[in-house]
């Protein structure tokens, strides 16, 4: 038989509780069939799919942090995202729009809050249109319900203190609380007999020595899966979906470095409440190929803030926060990576920007005017911050799509590492665990 077990932890934020076993002391906690690395919104999707479709297995989800969903499930902009923006008929575009439609059932009925607020993509400019209607063809092609395009006075009905001389609205864009939305996929797992195990930091996968005492002759070792404390968990496969530490679980189990998790964060501004009625819905800039990231825009949350932003700036630190956060190891292994360092000498002057944006608040919010003129500096203060786990091949490209590995020699058909799940992964996440769980499945002939 197959075990998964996963740990979940409370949030004050989340209605979803659980029962939480804390890796204390115990040099053998558990054997189990299967054992899931990591509780983030995808670790937490594909474990919860995996016990559906398995319910005669056993699993458990293991934790580093006190609590689940603790870092990129937590800390971003809570979009449900409608899928405009990816090639079409990618990977990217199919598991957006499918797990955009999934999550809104979902939350349906679940009866987890959400708004369909609506997003614009607004130009500014006319040297912009082209580019706007490219992304409209290309929204459409995607299957994304819903789209058109606004004139000035379109948008000006939709977001009244907005300017721009056309826009993409995308009315089944809406907002979410994803943390809740992950704590609830835990809830469910733990309901179909998952364990959810935290505060066990991997750091070691291998094969045990030899078969459990009083097994089956020719039995298969099992993976043993070790944390930094000496403590155990046994199980006959390993799945991890490591996030910003992916890379590095990899590697755990004789992998490739590459490719290689490079950290950057995003911090927000935040408008203050009498000001919010400048903004009703998303509003979005027109992408510039030039540059790998979206650009600045206006994102209300389920709390009834506002988000302003980000900027995008190397983090000196995997989950690092706020801007002295600082770890020697982190910070050496992104800035000795040539694939950092050939991306950073193409986008030099974008990055220096960023940098400077992320200390002088008034660059930030001269950008944020080209939308929203009457926004001031006396508007907005400093916000939250977000750290993104960018995969980065050799050449200094960032890696775009899935990235699934194995492990080596006898963990070869053992193991199955994602090393890259990209944004929207949250938006994404149901469909997400779909396909691996498929994965799974064939990898481990389940």
């Amino acid at each position: 038989m197959f075990r998964i077990f996963v740990t979940r932890a409370s949030s004050k934020a989340a209605s979803a509780s659980f029962v939480l076993d804390t890796c204390t002391t115990s040099k053998h906690l558990h054997s189990c069939d299967v054992a899931v690395v990591g509780a983030g919104i995808v670790g937490l999707a594909t474990a919860r799919e995996l016990i559906l479709r398995h319910p005669t297995l056993t699993f458990t989800l293991l934790e580093k942090e006190k609590e689940l969903a603790a870092h990129q499930s937590g800390h971003n902009s809570g979009v449900i995202h409608s899928g405009i923006y990816y090639t079409p008929g990618s990977l990217k575009a199919r598991l957006c729009v499918r797990g955009a439609a999934l999550a809104y059932d979902y939350c349906d009925k679940k009866g987890l809050p959400y708004k369909k607020c609506g997003k614009l993509i607004v130009a500014v400019d006319r040297e912009e249109i082209p580019r706007l209607k490219a992304l409209h063809e290309r929204g459409l092609k995607n299957g994304v319900p819903g789209l058109g395009m606004v004139d000035a006075r379109g948008i000006r009905e939709r977001e009244p203190h907005c300017q721009g001389v056309m826009a993409l609205d995308s009315p089944n864009t809406g907002i979410v609380d994803w943390r809740q939305v992950a704590l609830q996929y835990g809830k469910d797992f733990q309901e179909a007999g998952g364990r959810v195990l935290t505060q066990f930091r991997v750091d070691d996968i291998s094969v045990a020595a030899e078969s459990p005492a009083g097994s089956e002759p020719g039995l298969e070792r099992p993976v043993v899966i070790r944390d930094q404390k000496g403590d155990e968990v046994r199980c006959r496969y390993v799945l991890t979906c490591g996030g910003l530490y992916s890379d590095r679980l990899s590697q755990i189990s004789g992998c490739s470095r590459e490719p290689r998790i490079v950290p950057f964060r995003g911090d927000y501004l935040v408008l203050k409440p009498e000001k919010h009625y400048l903004v009703k819905g998303n509003i979005y800039p027109v992408p510039d190929p030039r540059f790998p990231f979206l650009g600045v825009h206006f994102t209300p949350r389920m709390d009834g803030s506002i988000w302003l932003g980000p900027n995008a700036v190397l983090a000196f630190k995997r989950e690092g926060y706020k801007i002295y956060d600082f770890n020697v190891r982190d910070l050496a292994d992104a800035l000795s990576f040539r694939g950092l360092q050939k991306l950073v000498m193409r986008n030099l002057a974008y990055g220096l920007g960023e940098m400077y944006r992320g200390v002088f608040i008034g660059a930030q919010v001269k950008l944020l005017q080209k939308y929203i003129p009457q926004l001031s500096r006396q508007d907005v203060l400093r916000g939250p911050a977000g750290v993104r786990a960018q995969a980065l091949d050799r050449d200094g490209n960032l890696v775009d799509d899935f990235v699934f590995d194995g492990g080596v020699g006898e963990l070869g058909s053992r193991v199955l590492h994602v090393r890259n799940a990209p944004s929207p992964a949250a938006t994404s996440s149901l469909a997400i665990g779909e396909m691996i769980a498929d994965e799974v499945r064939e990898r481990f002939a389940l």
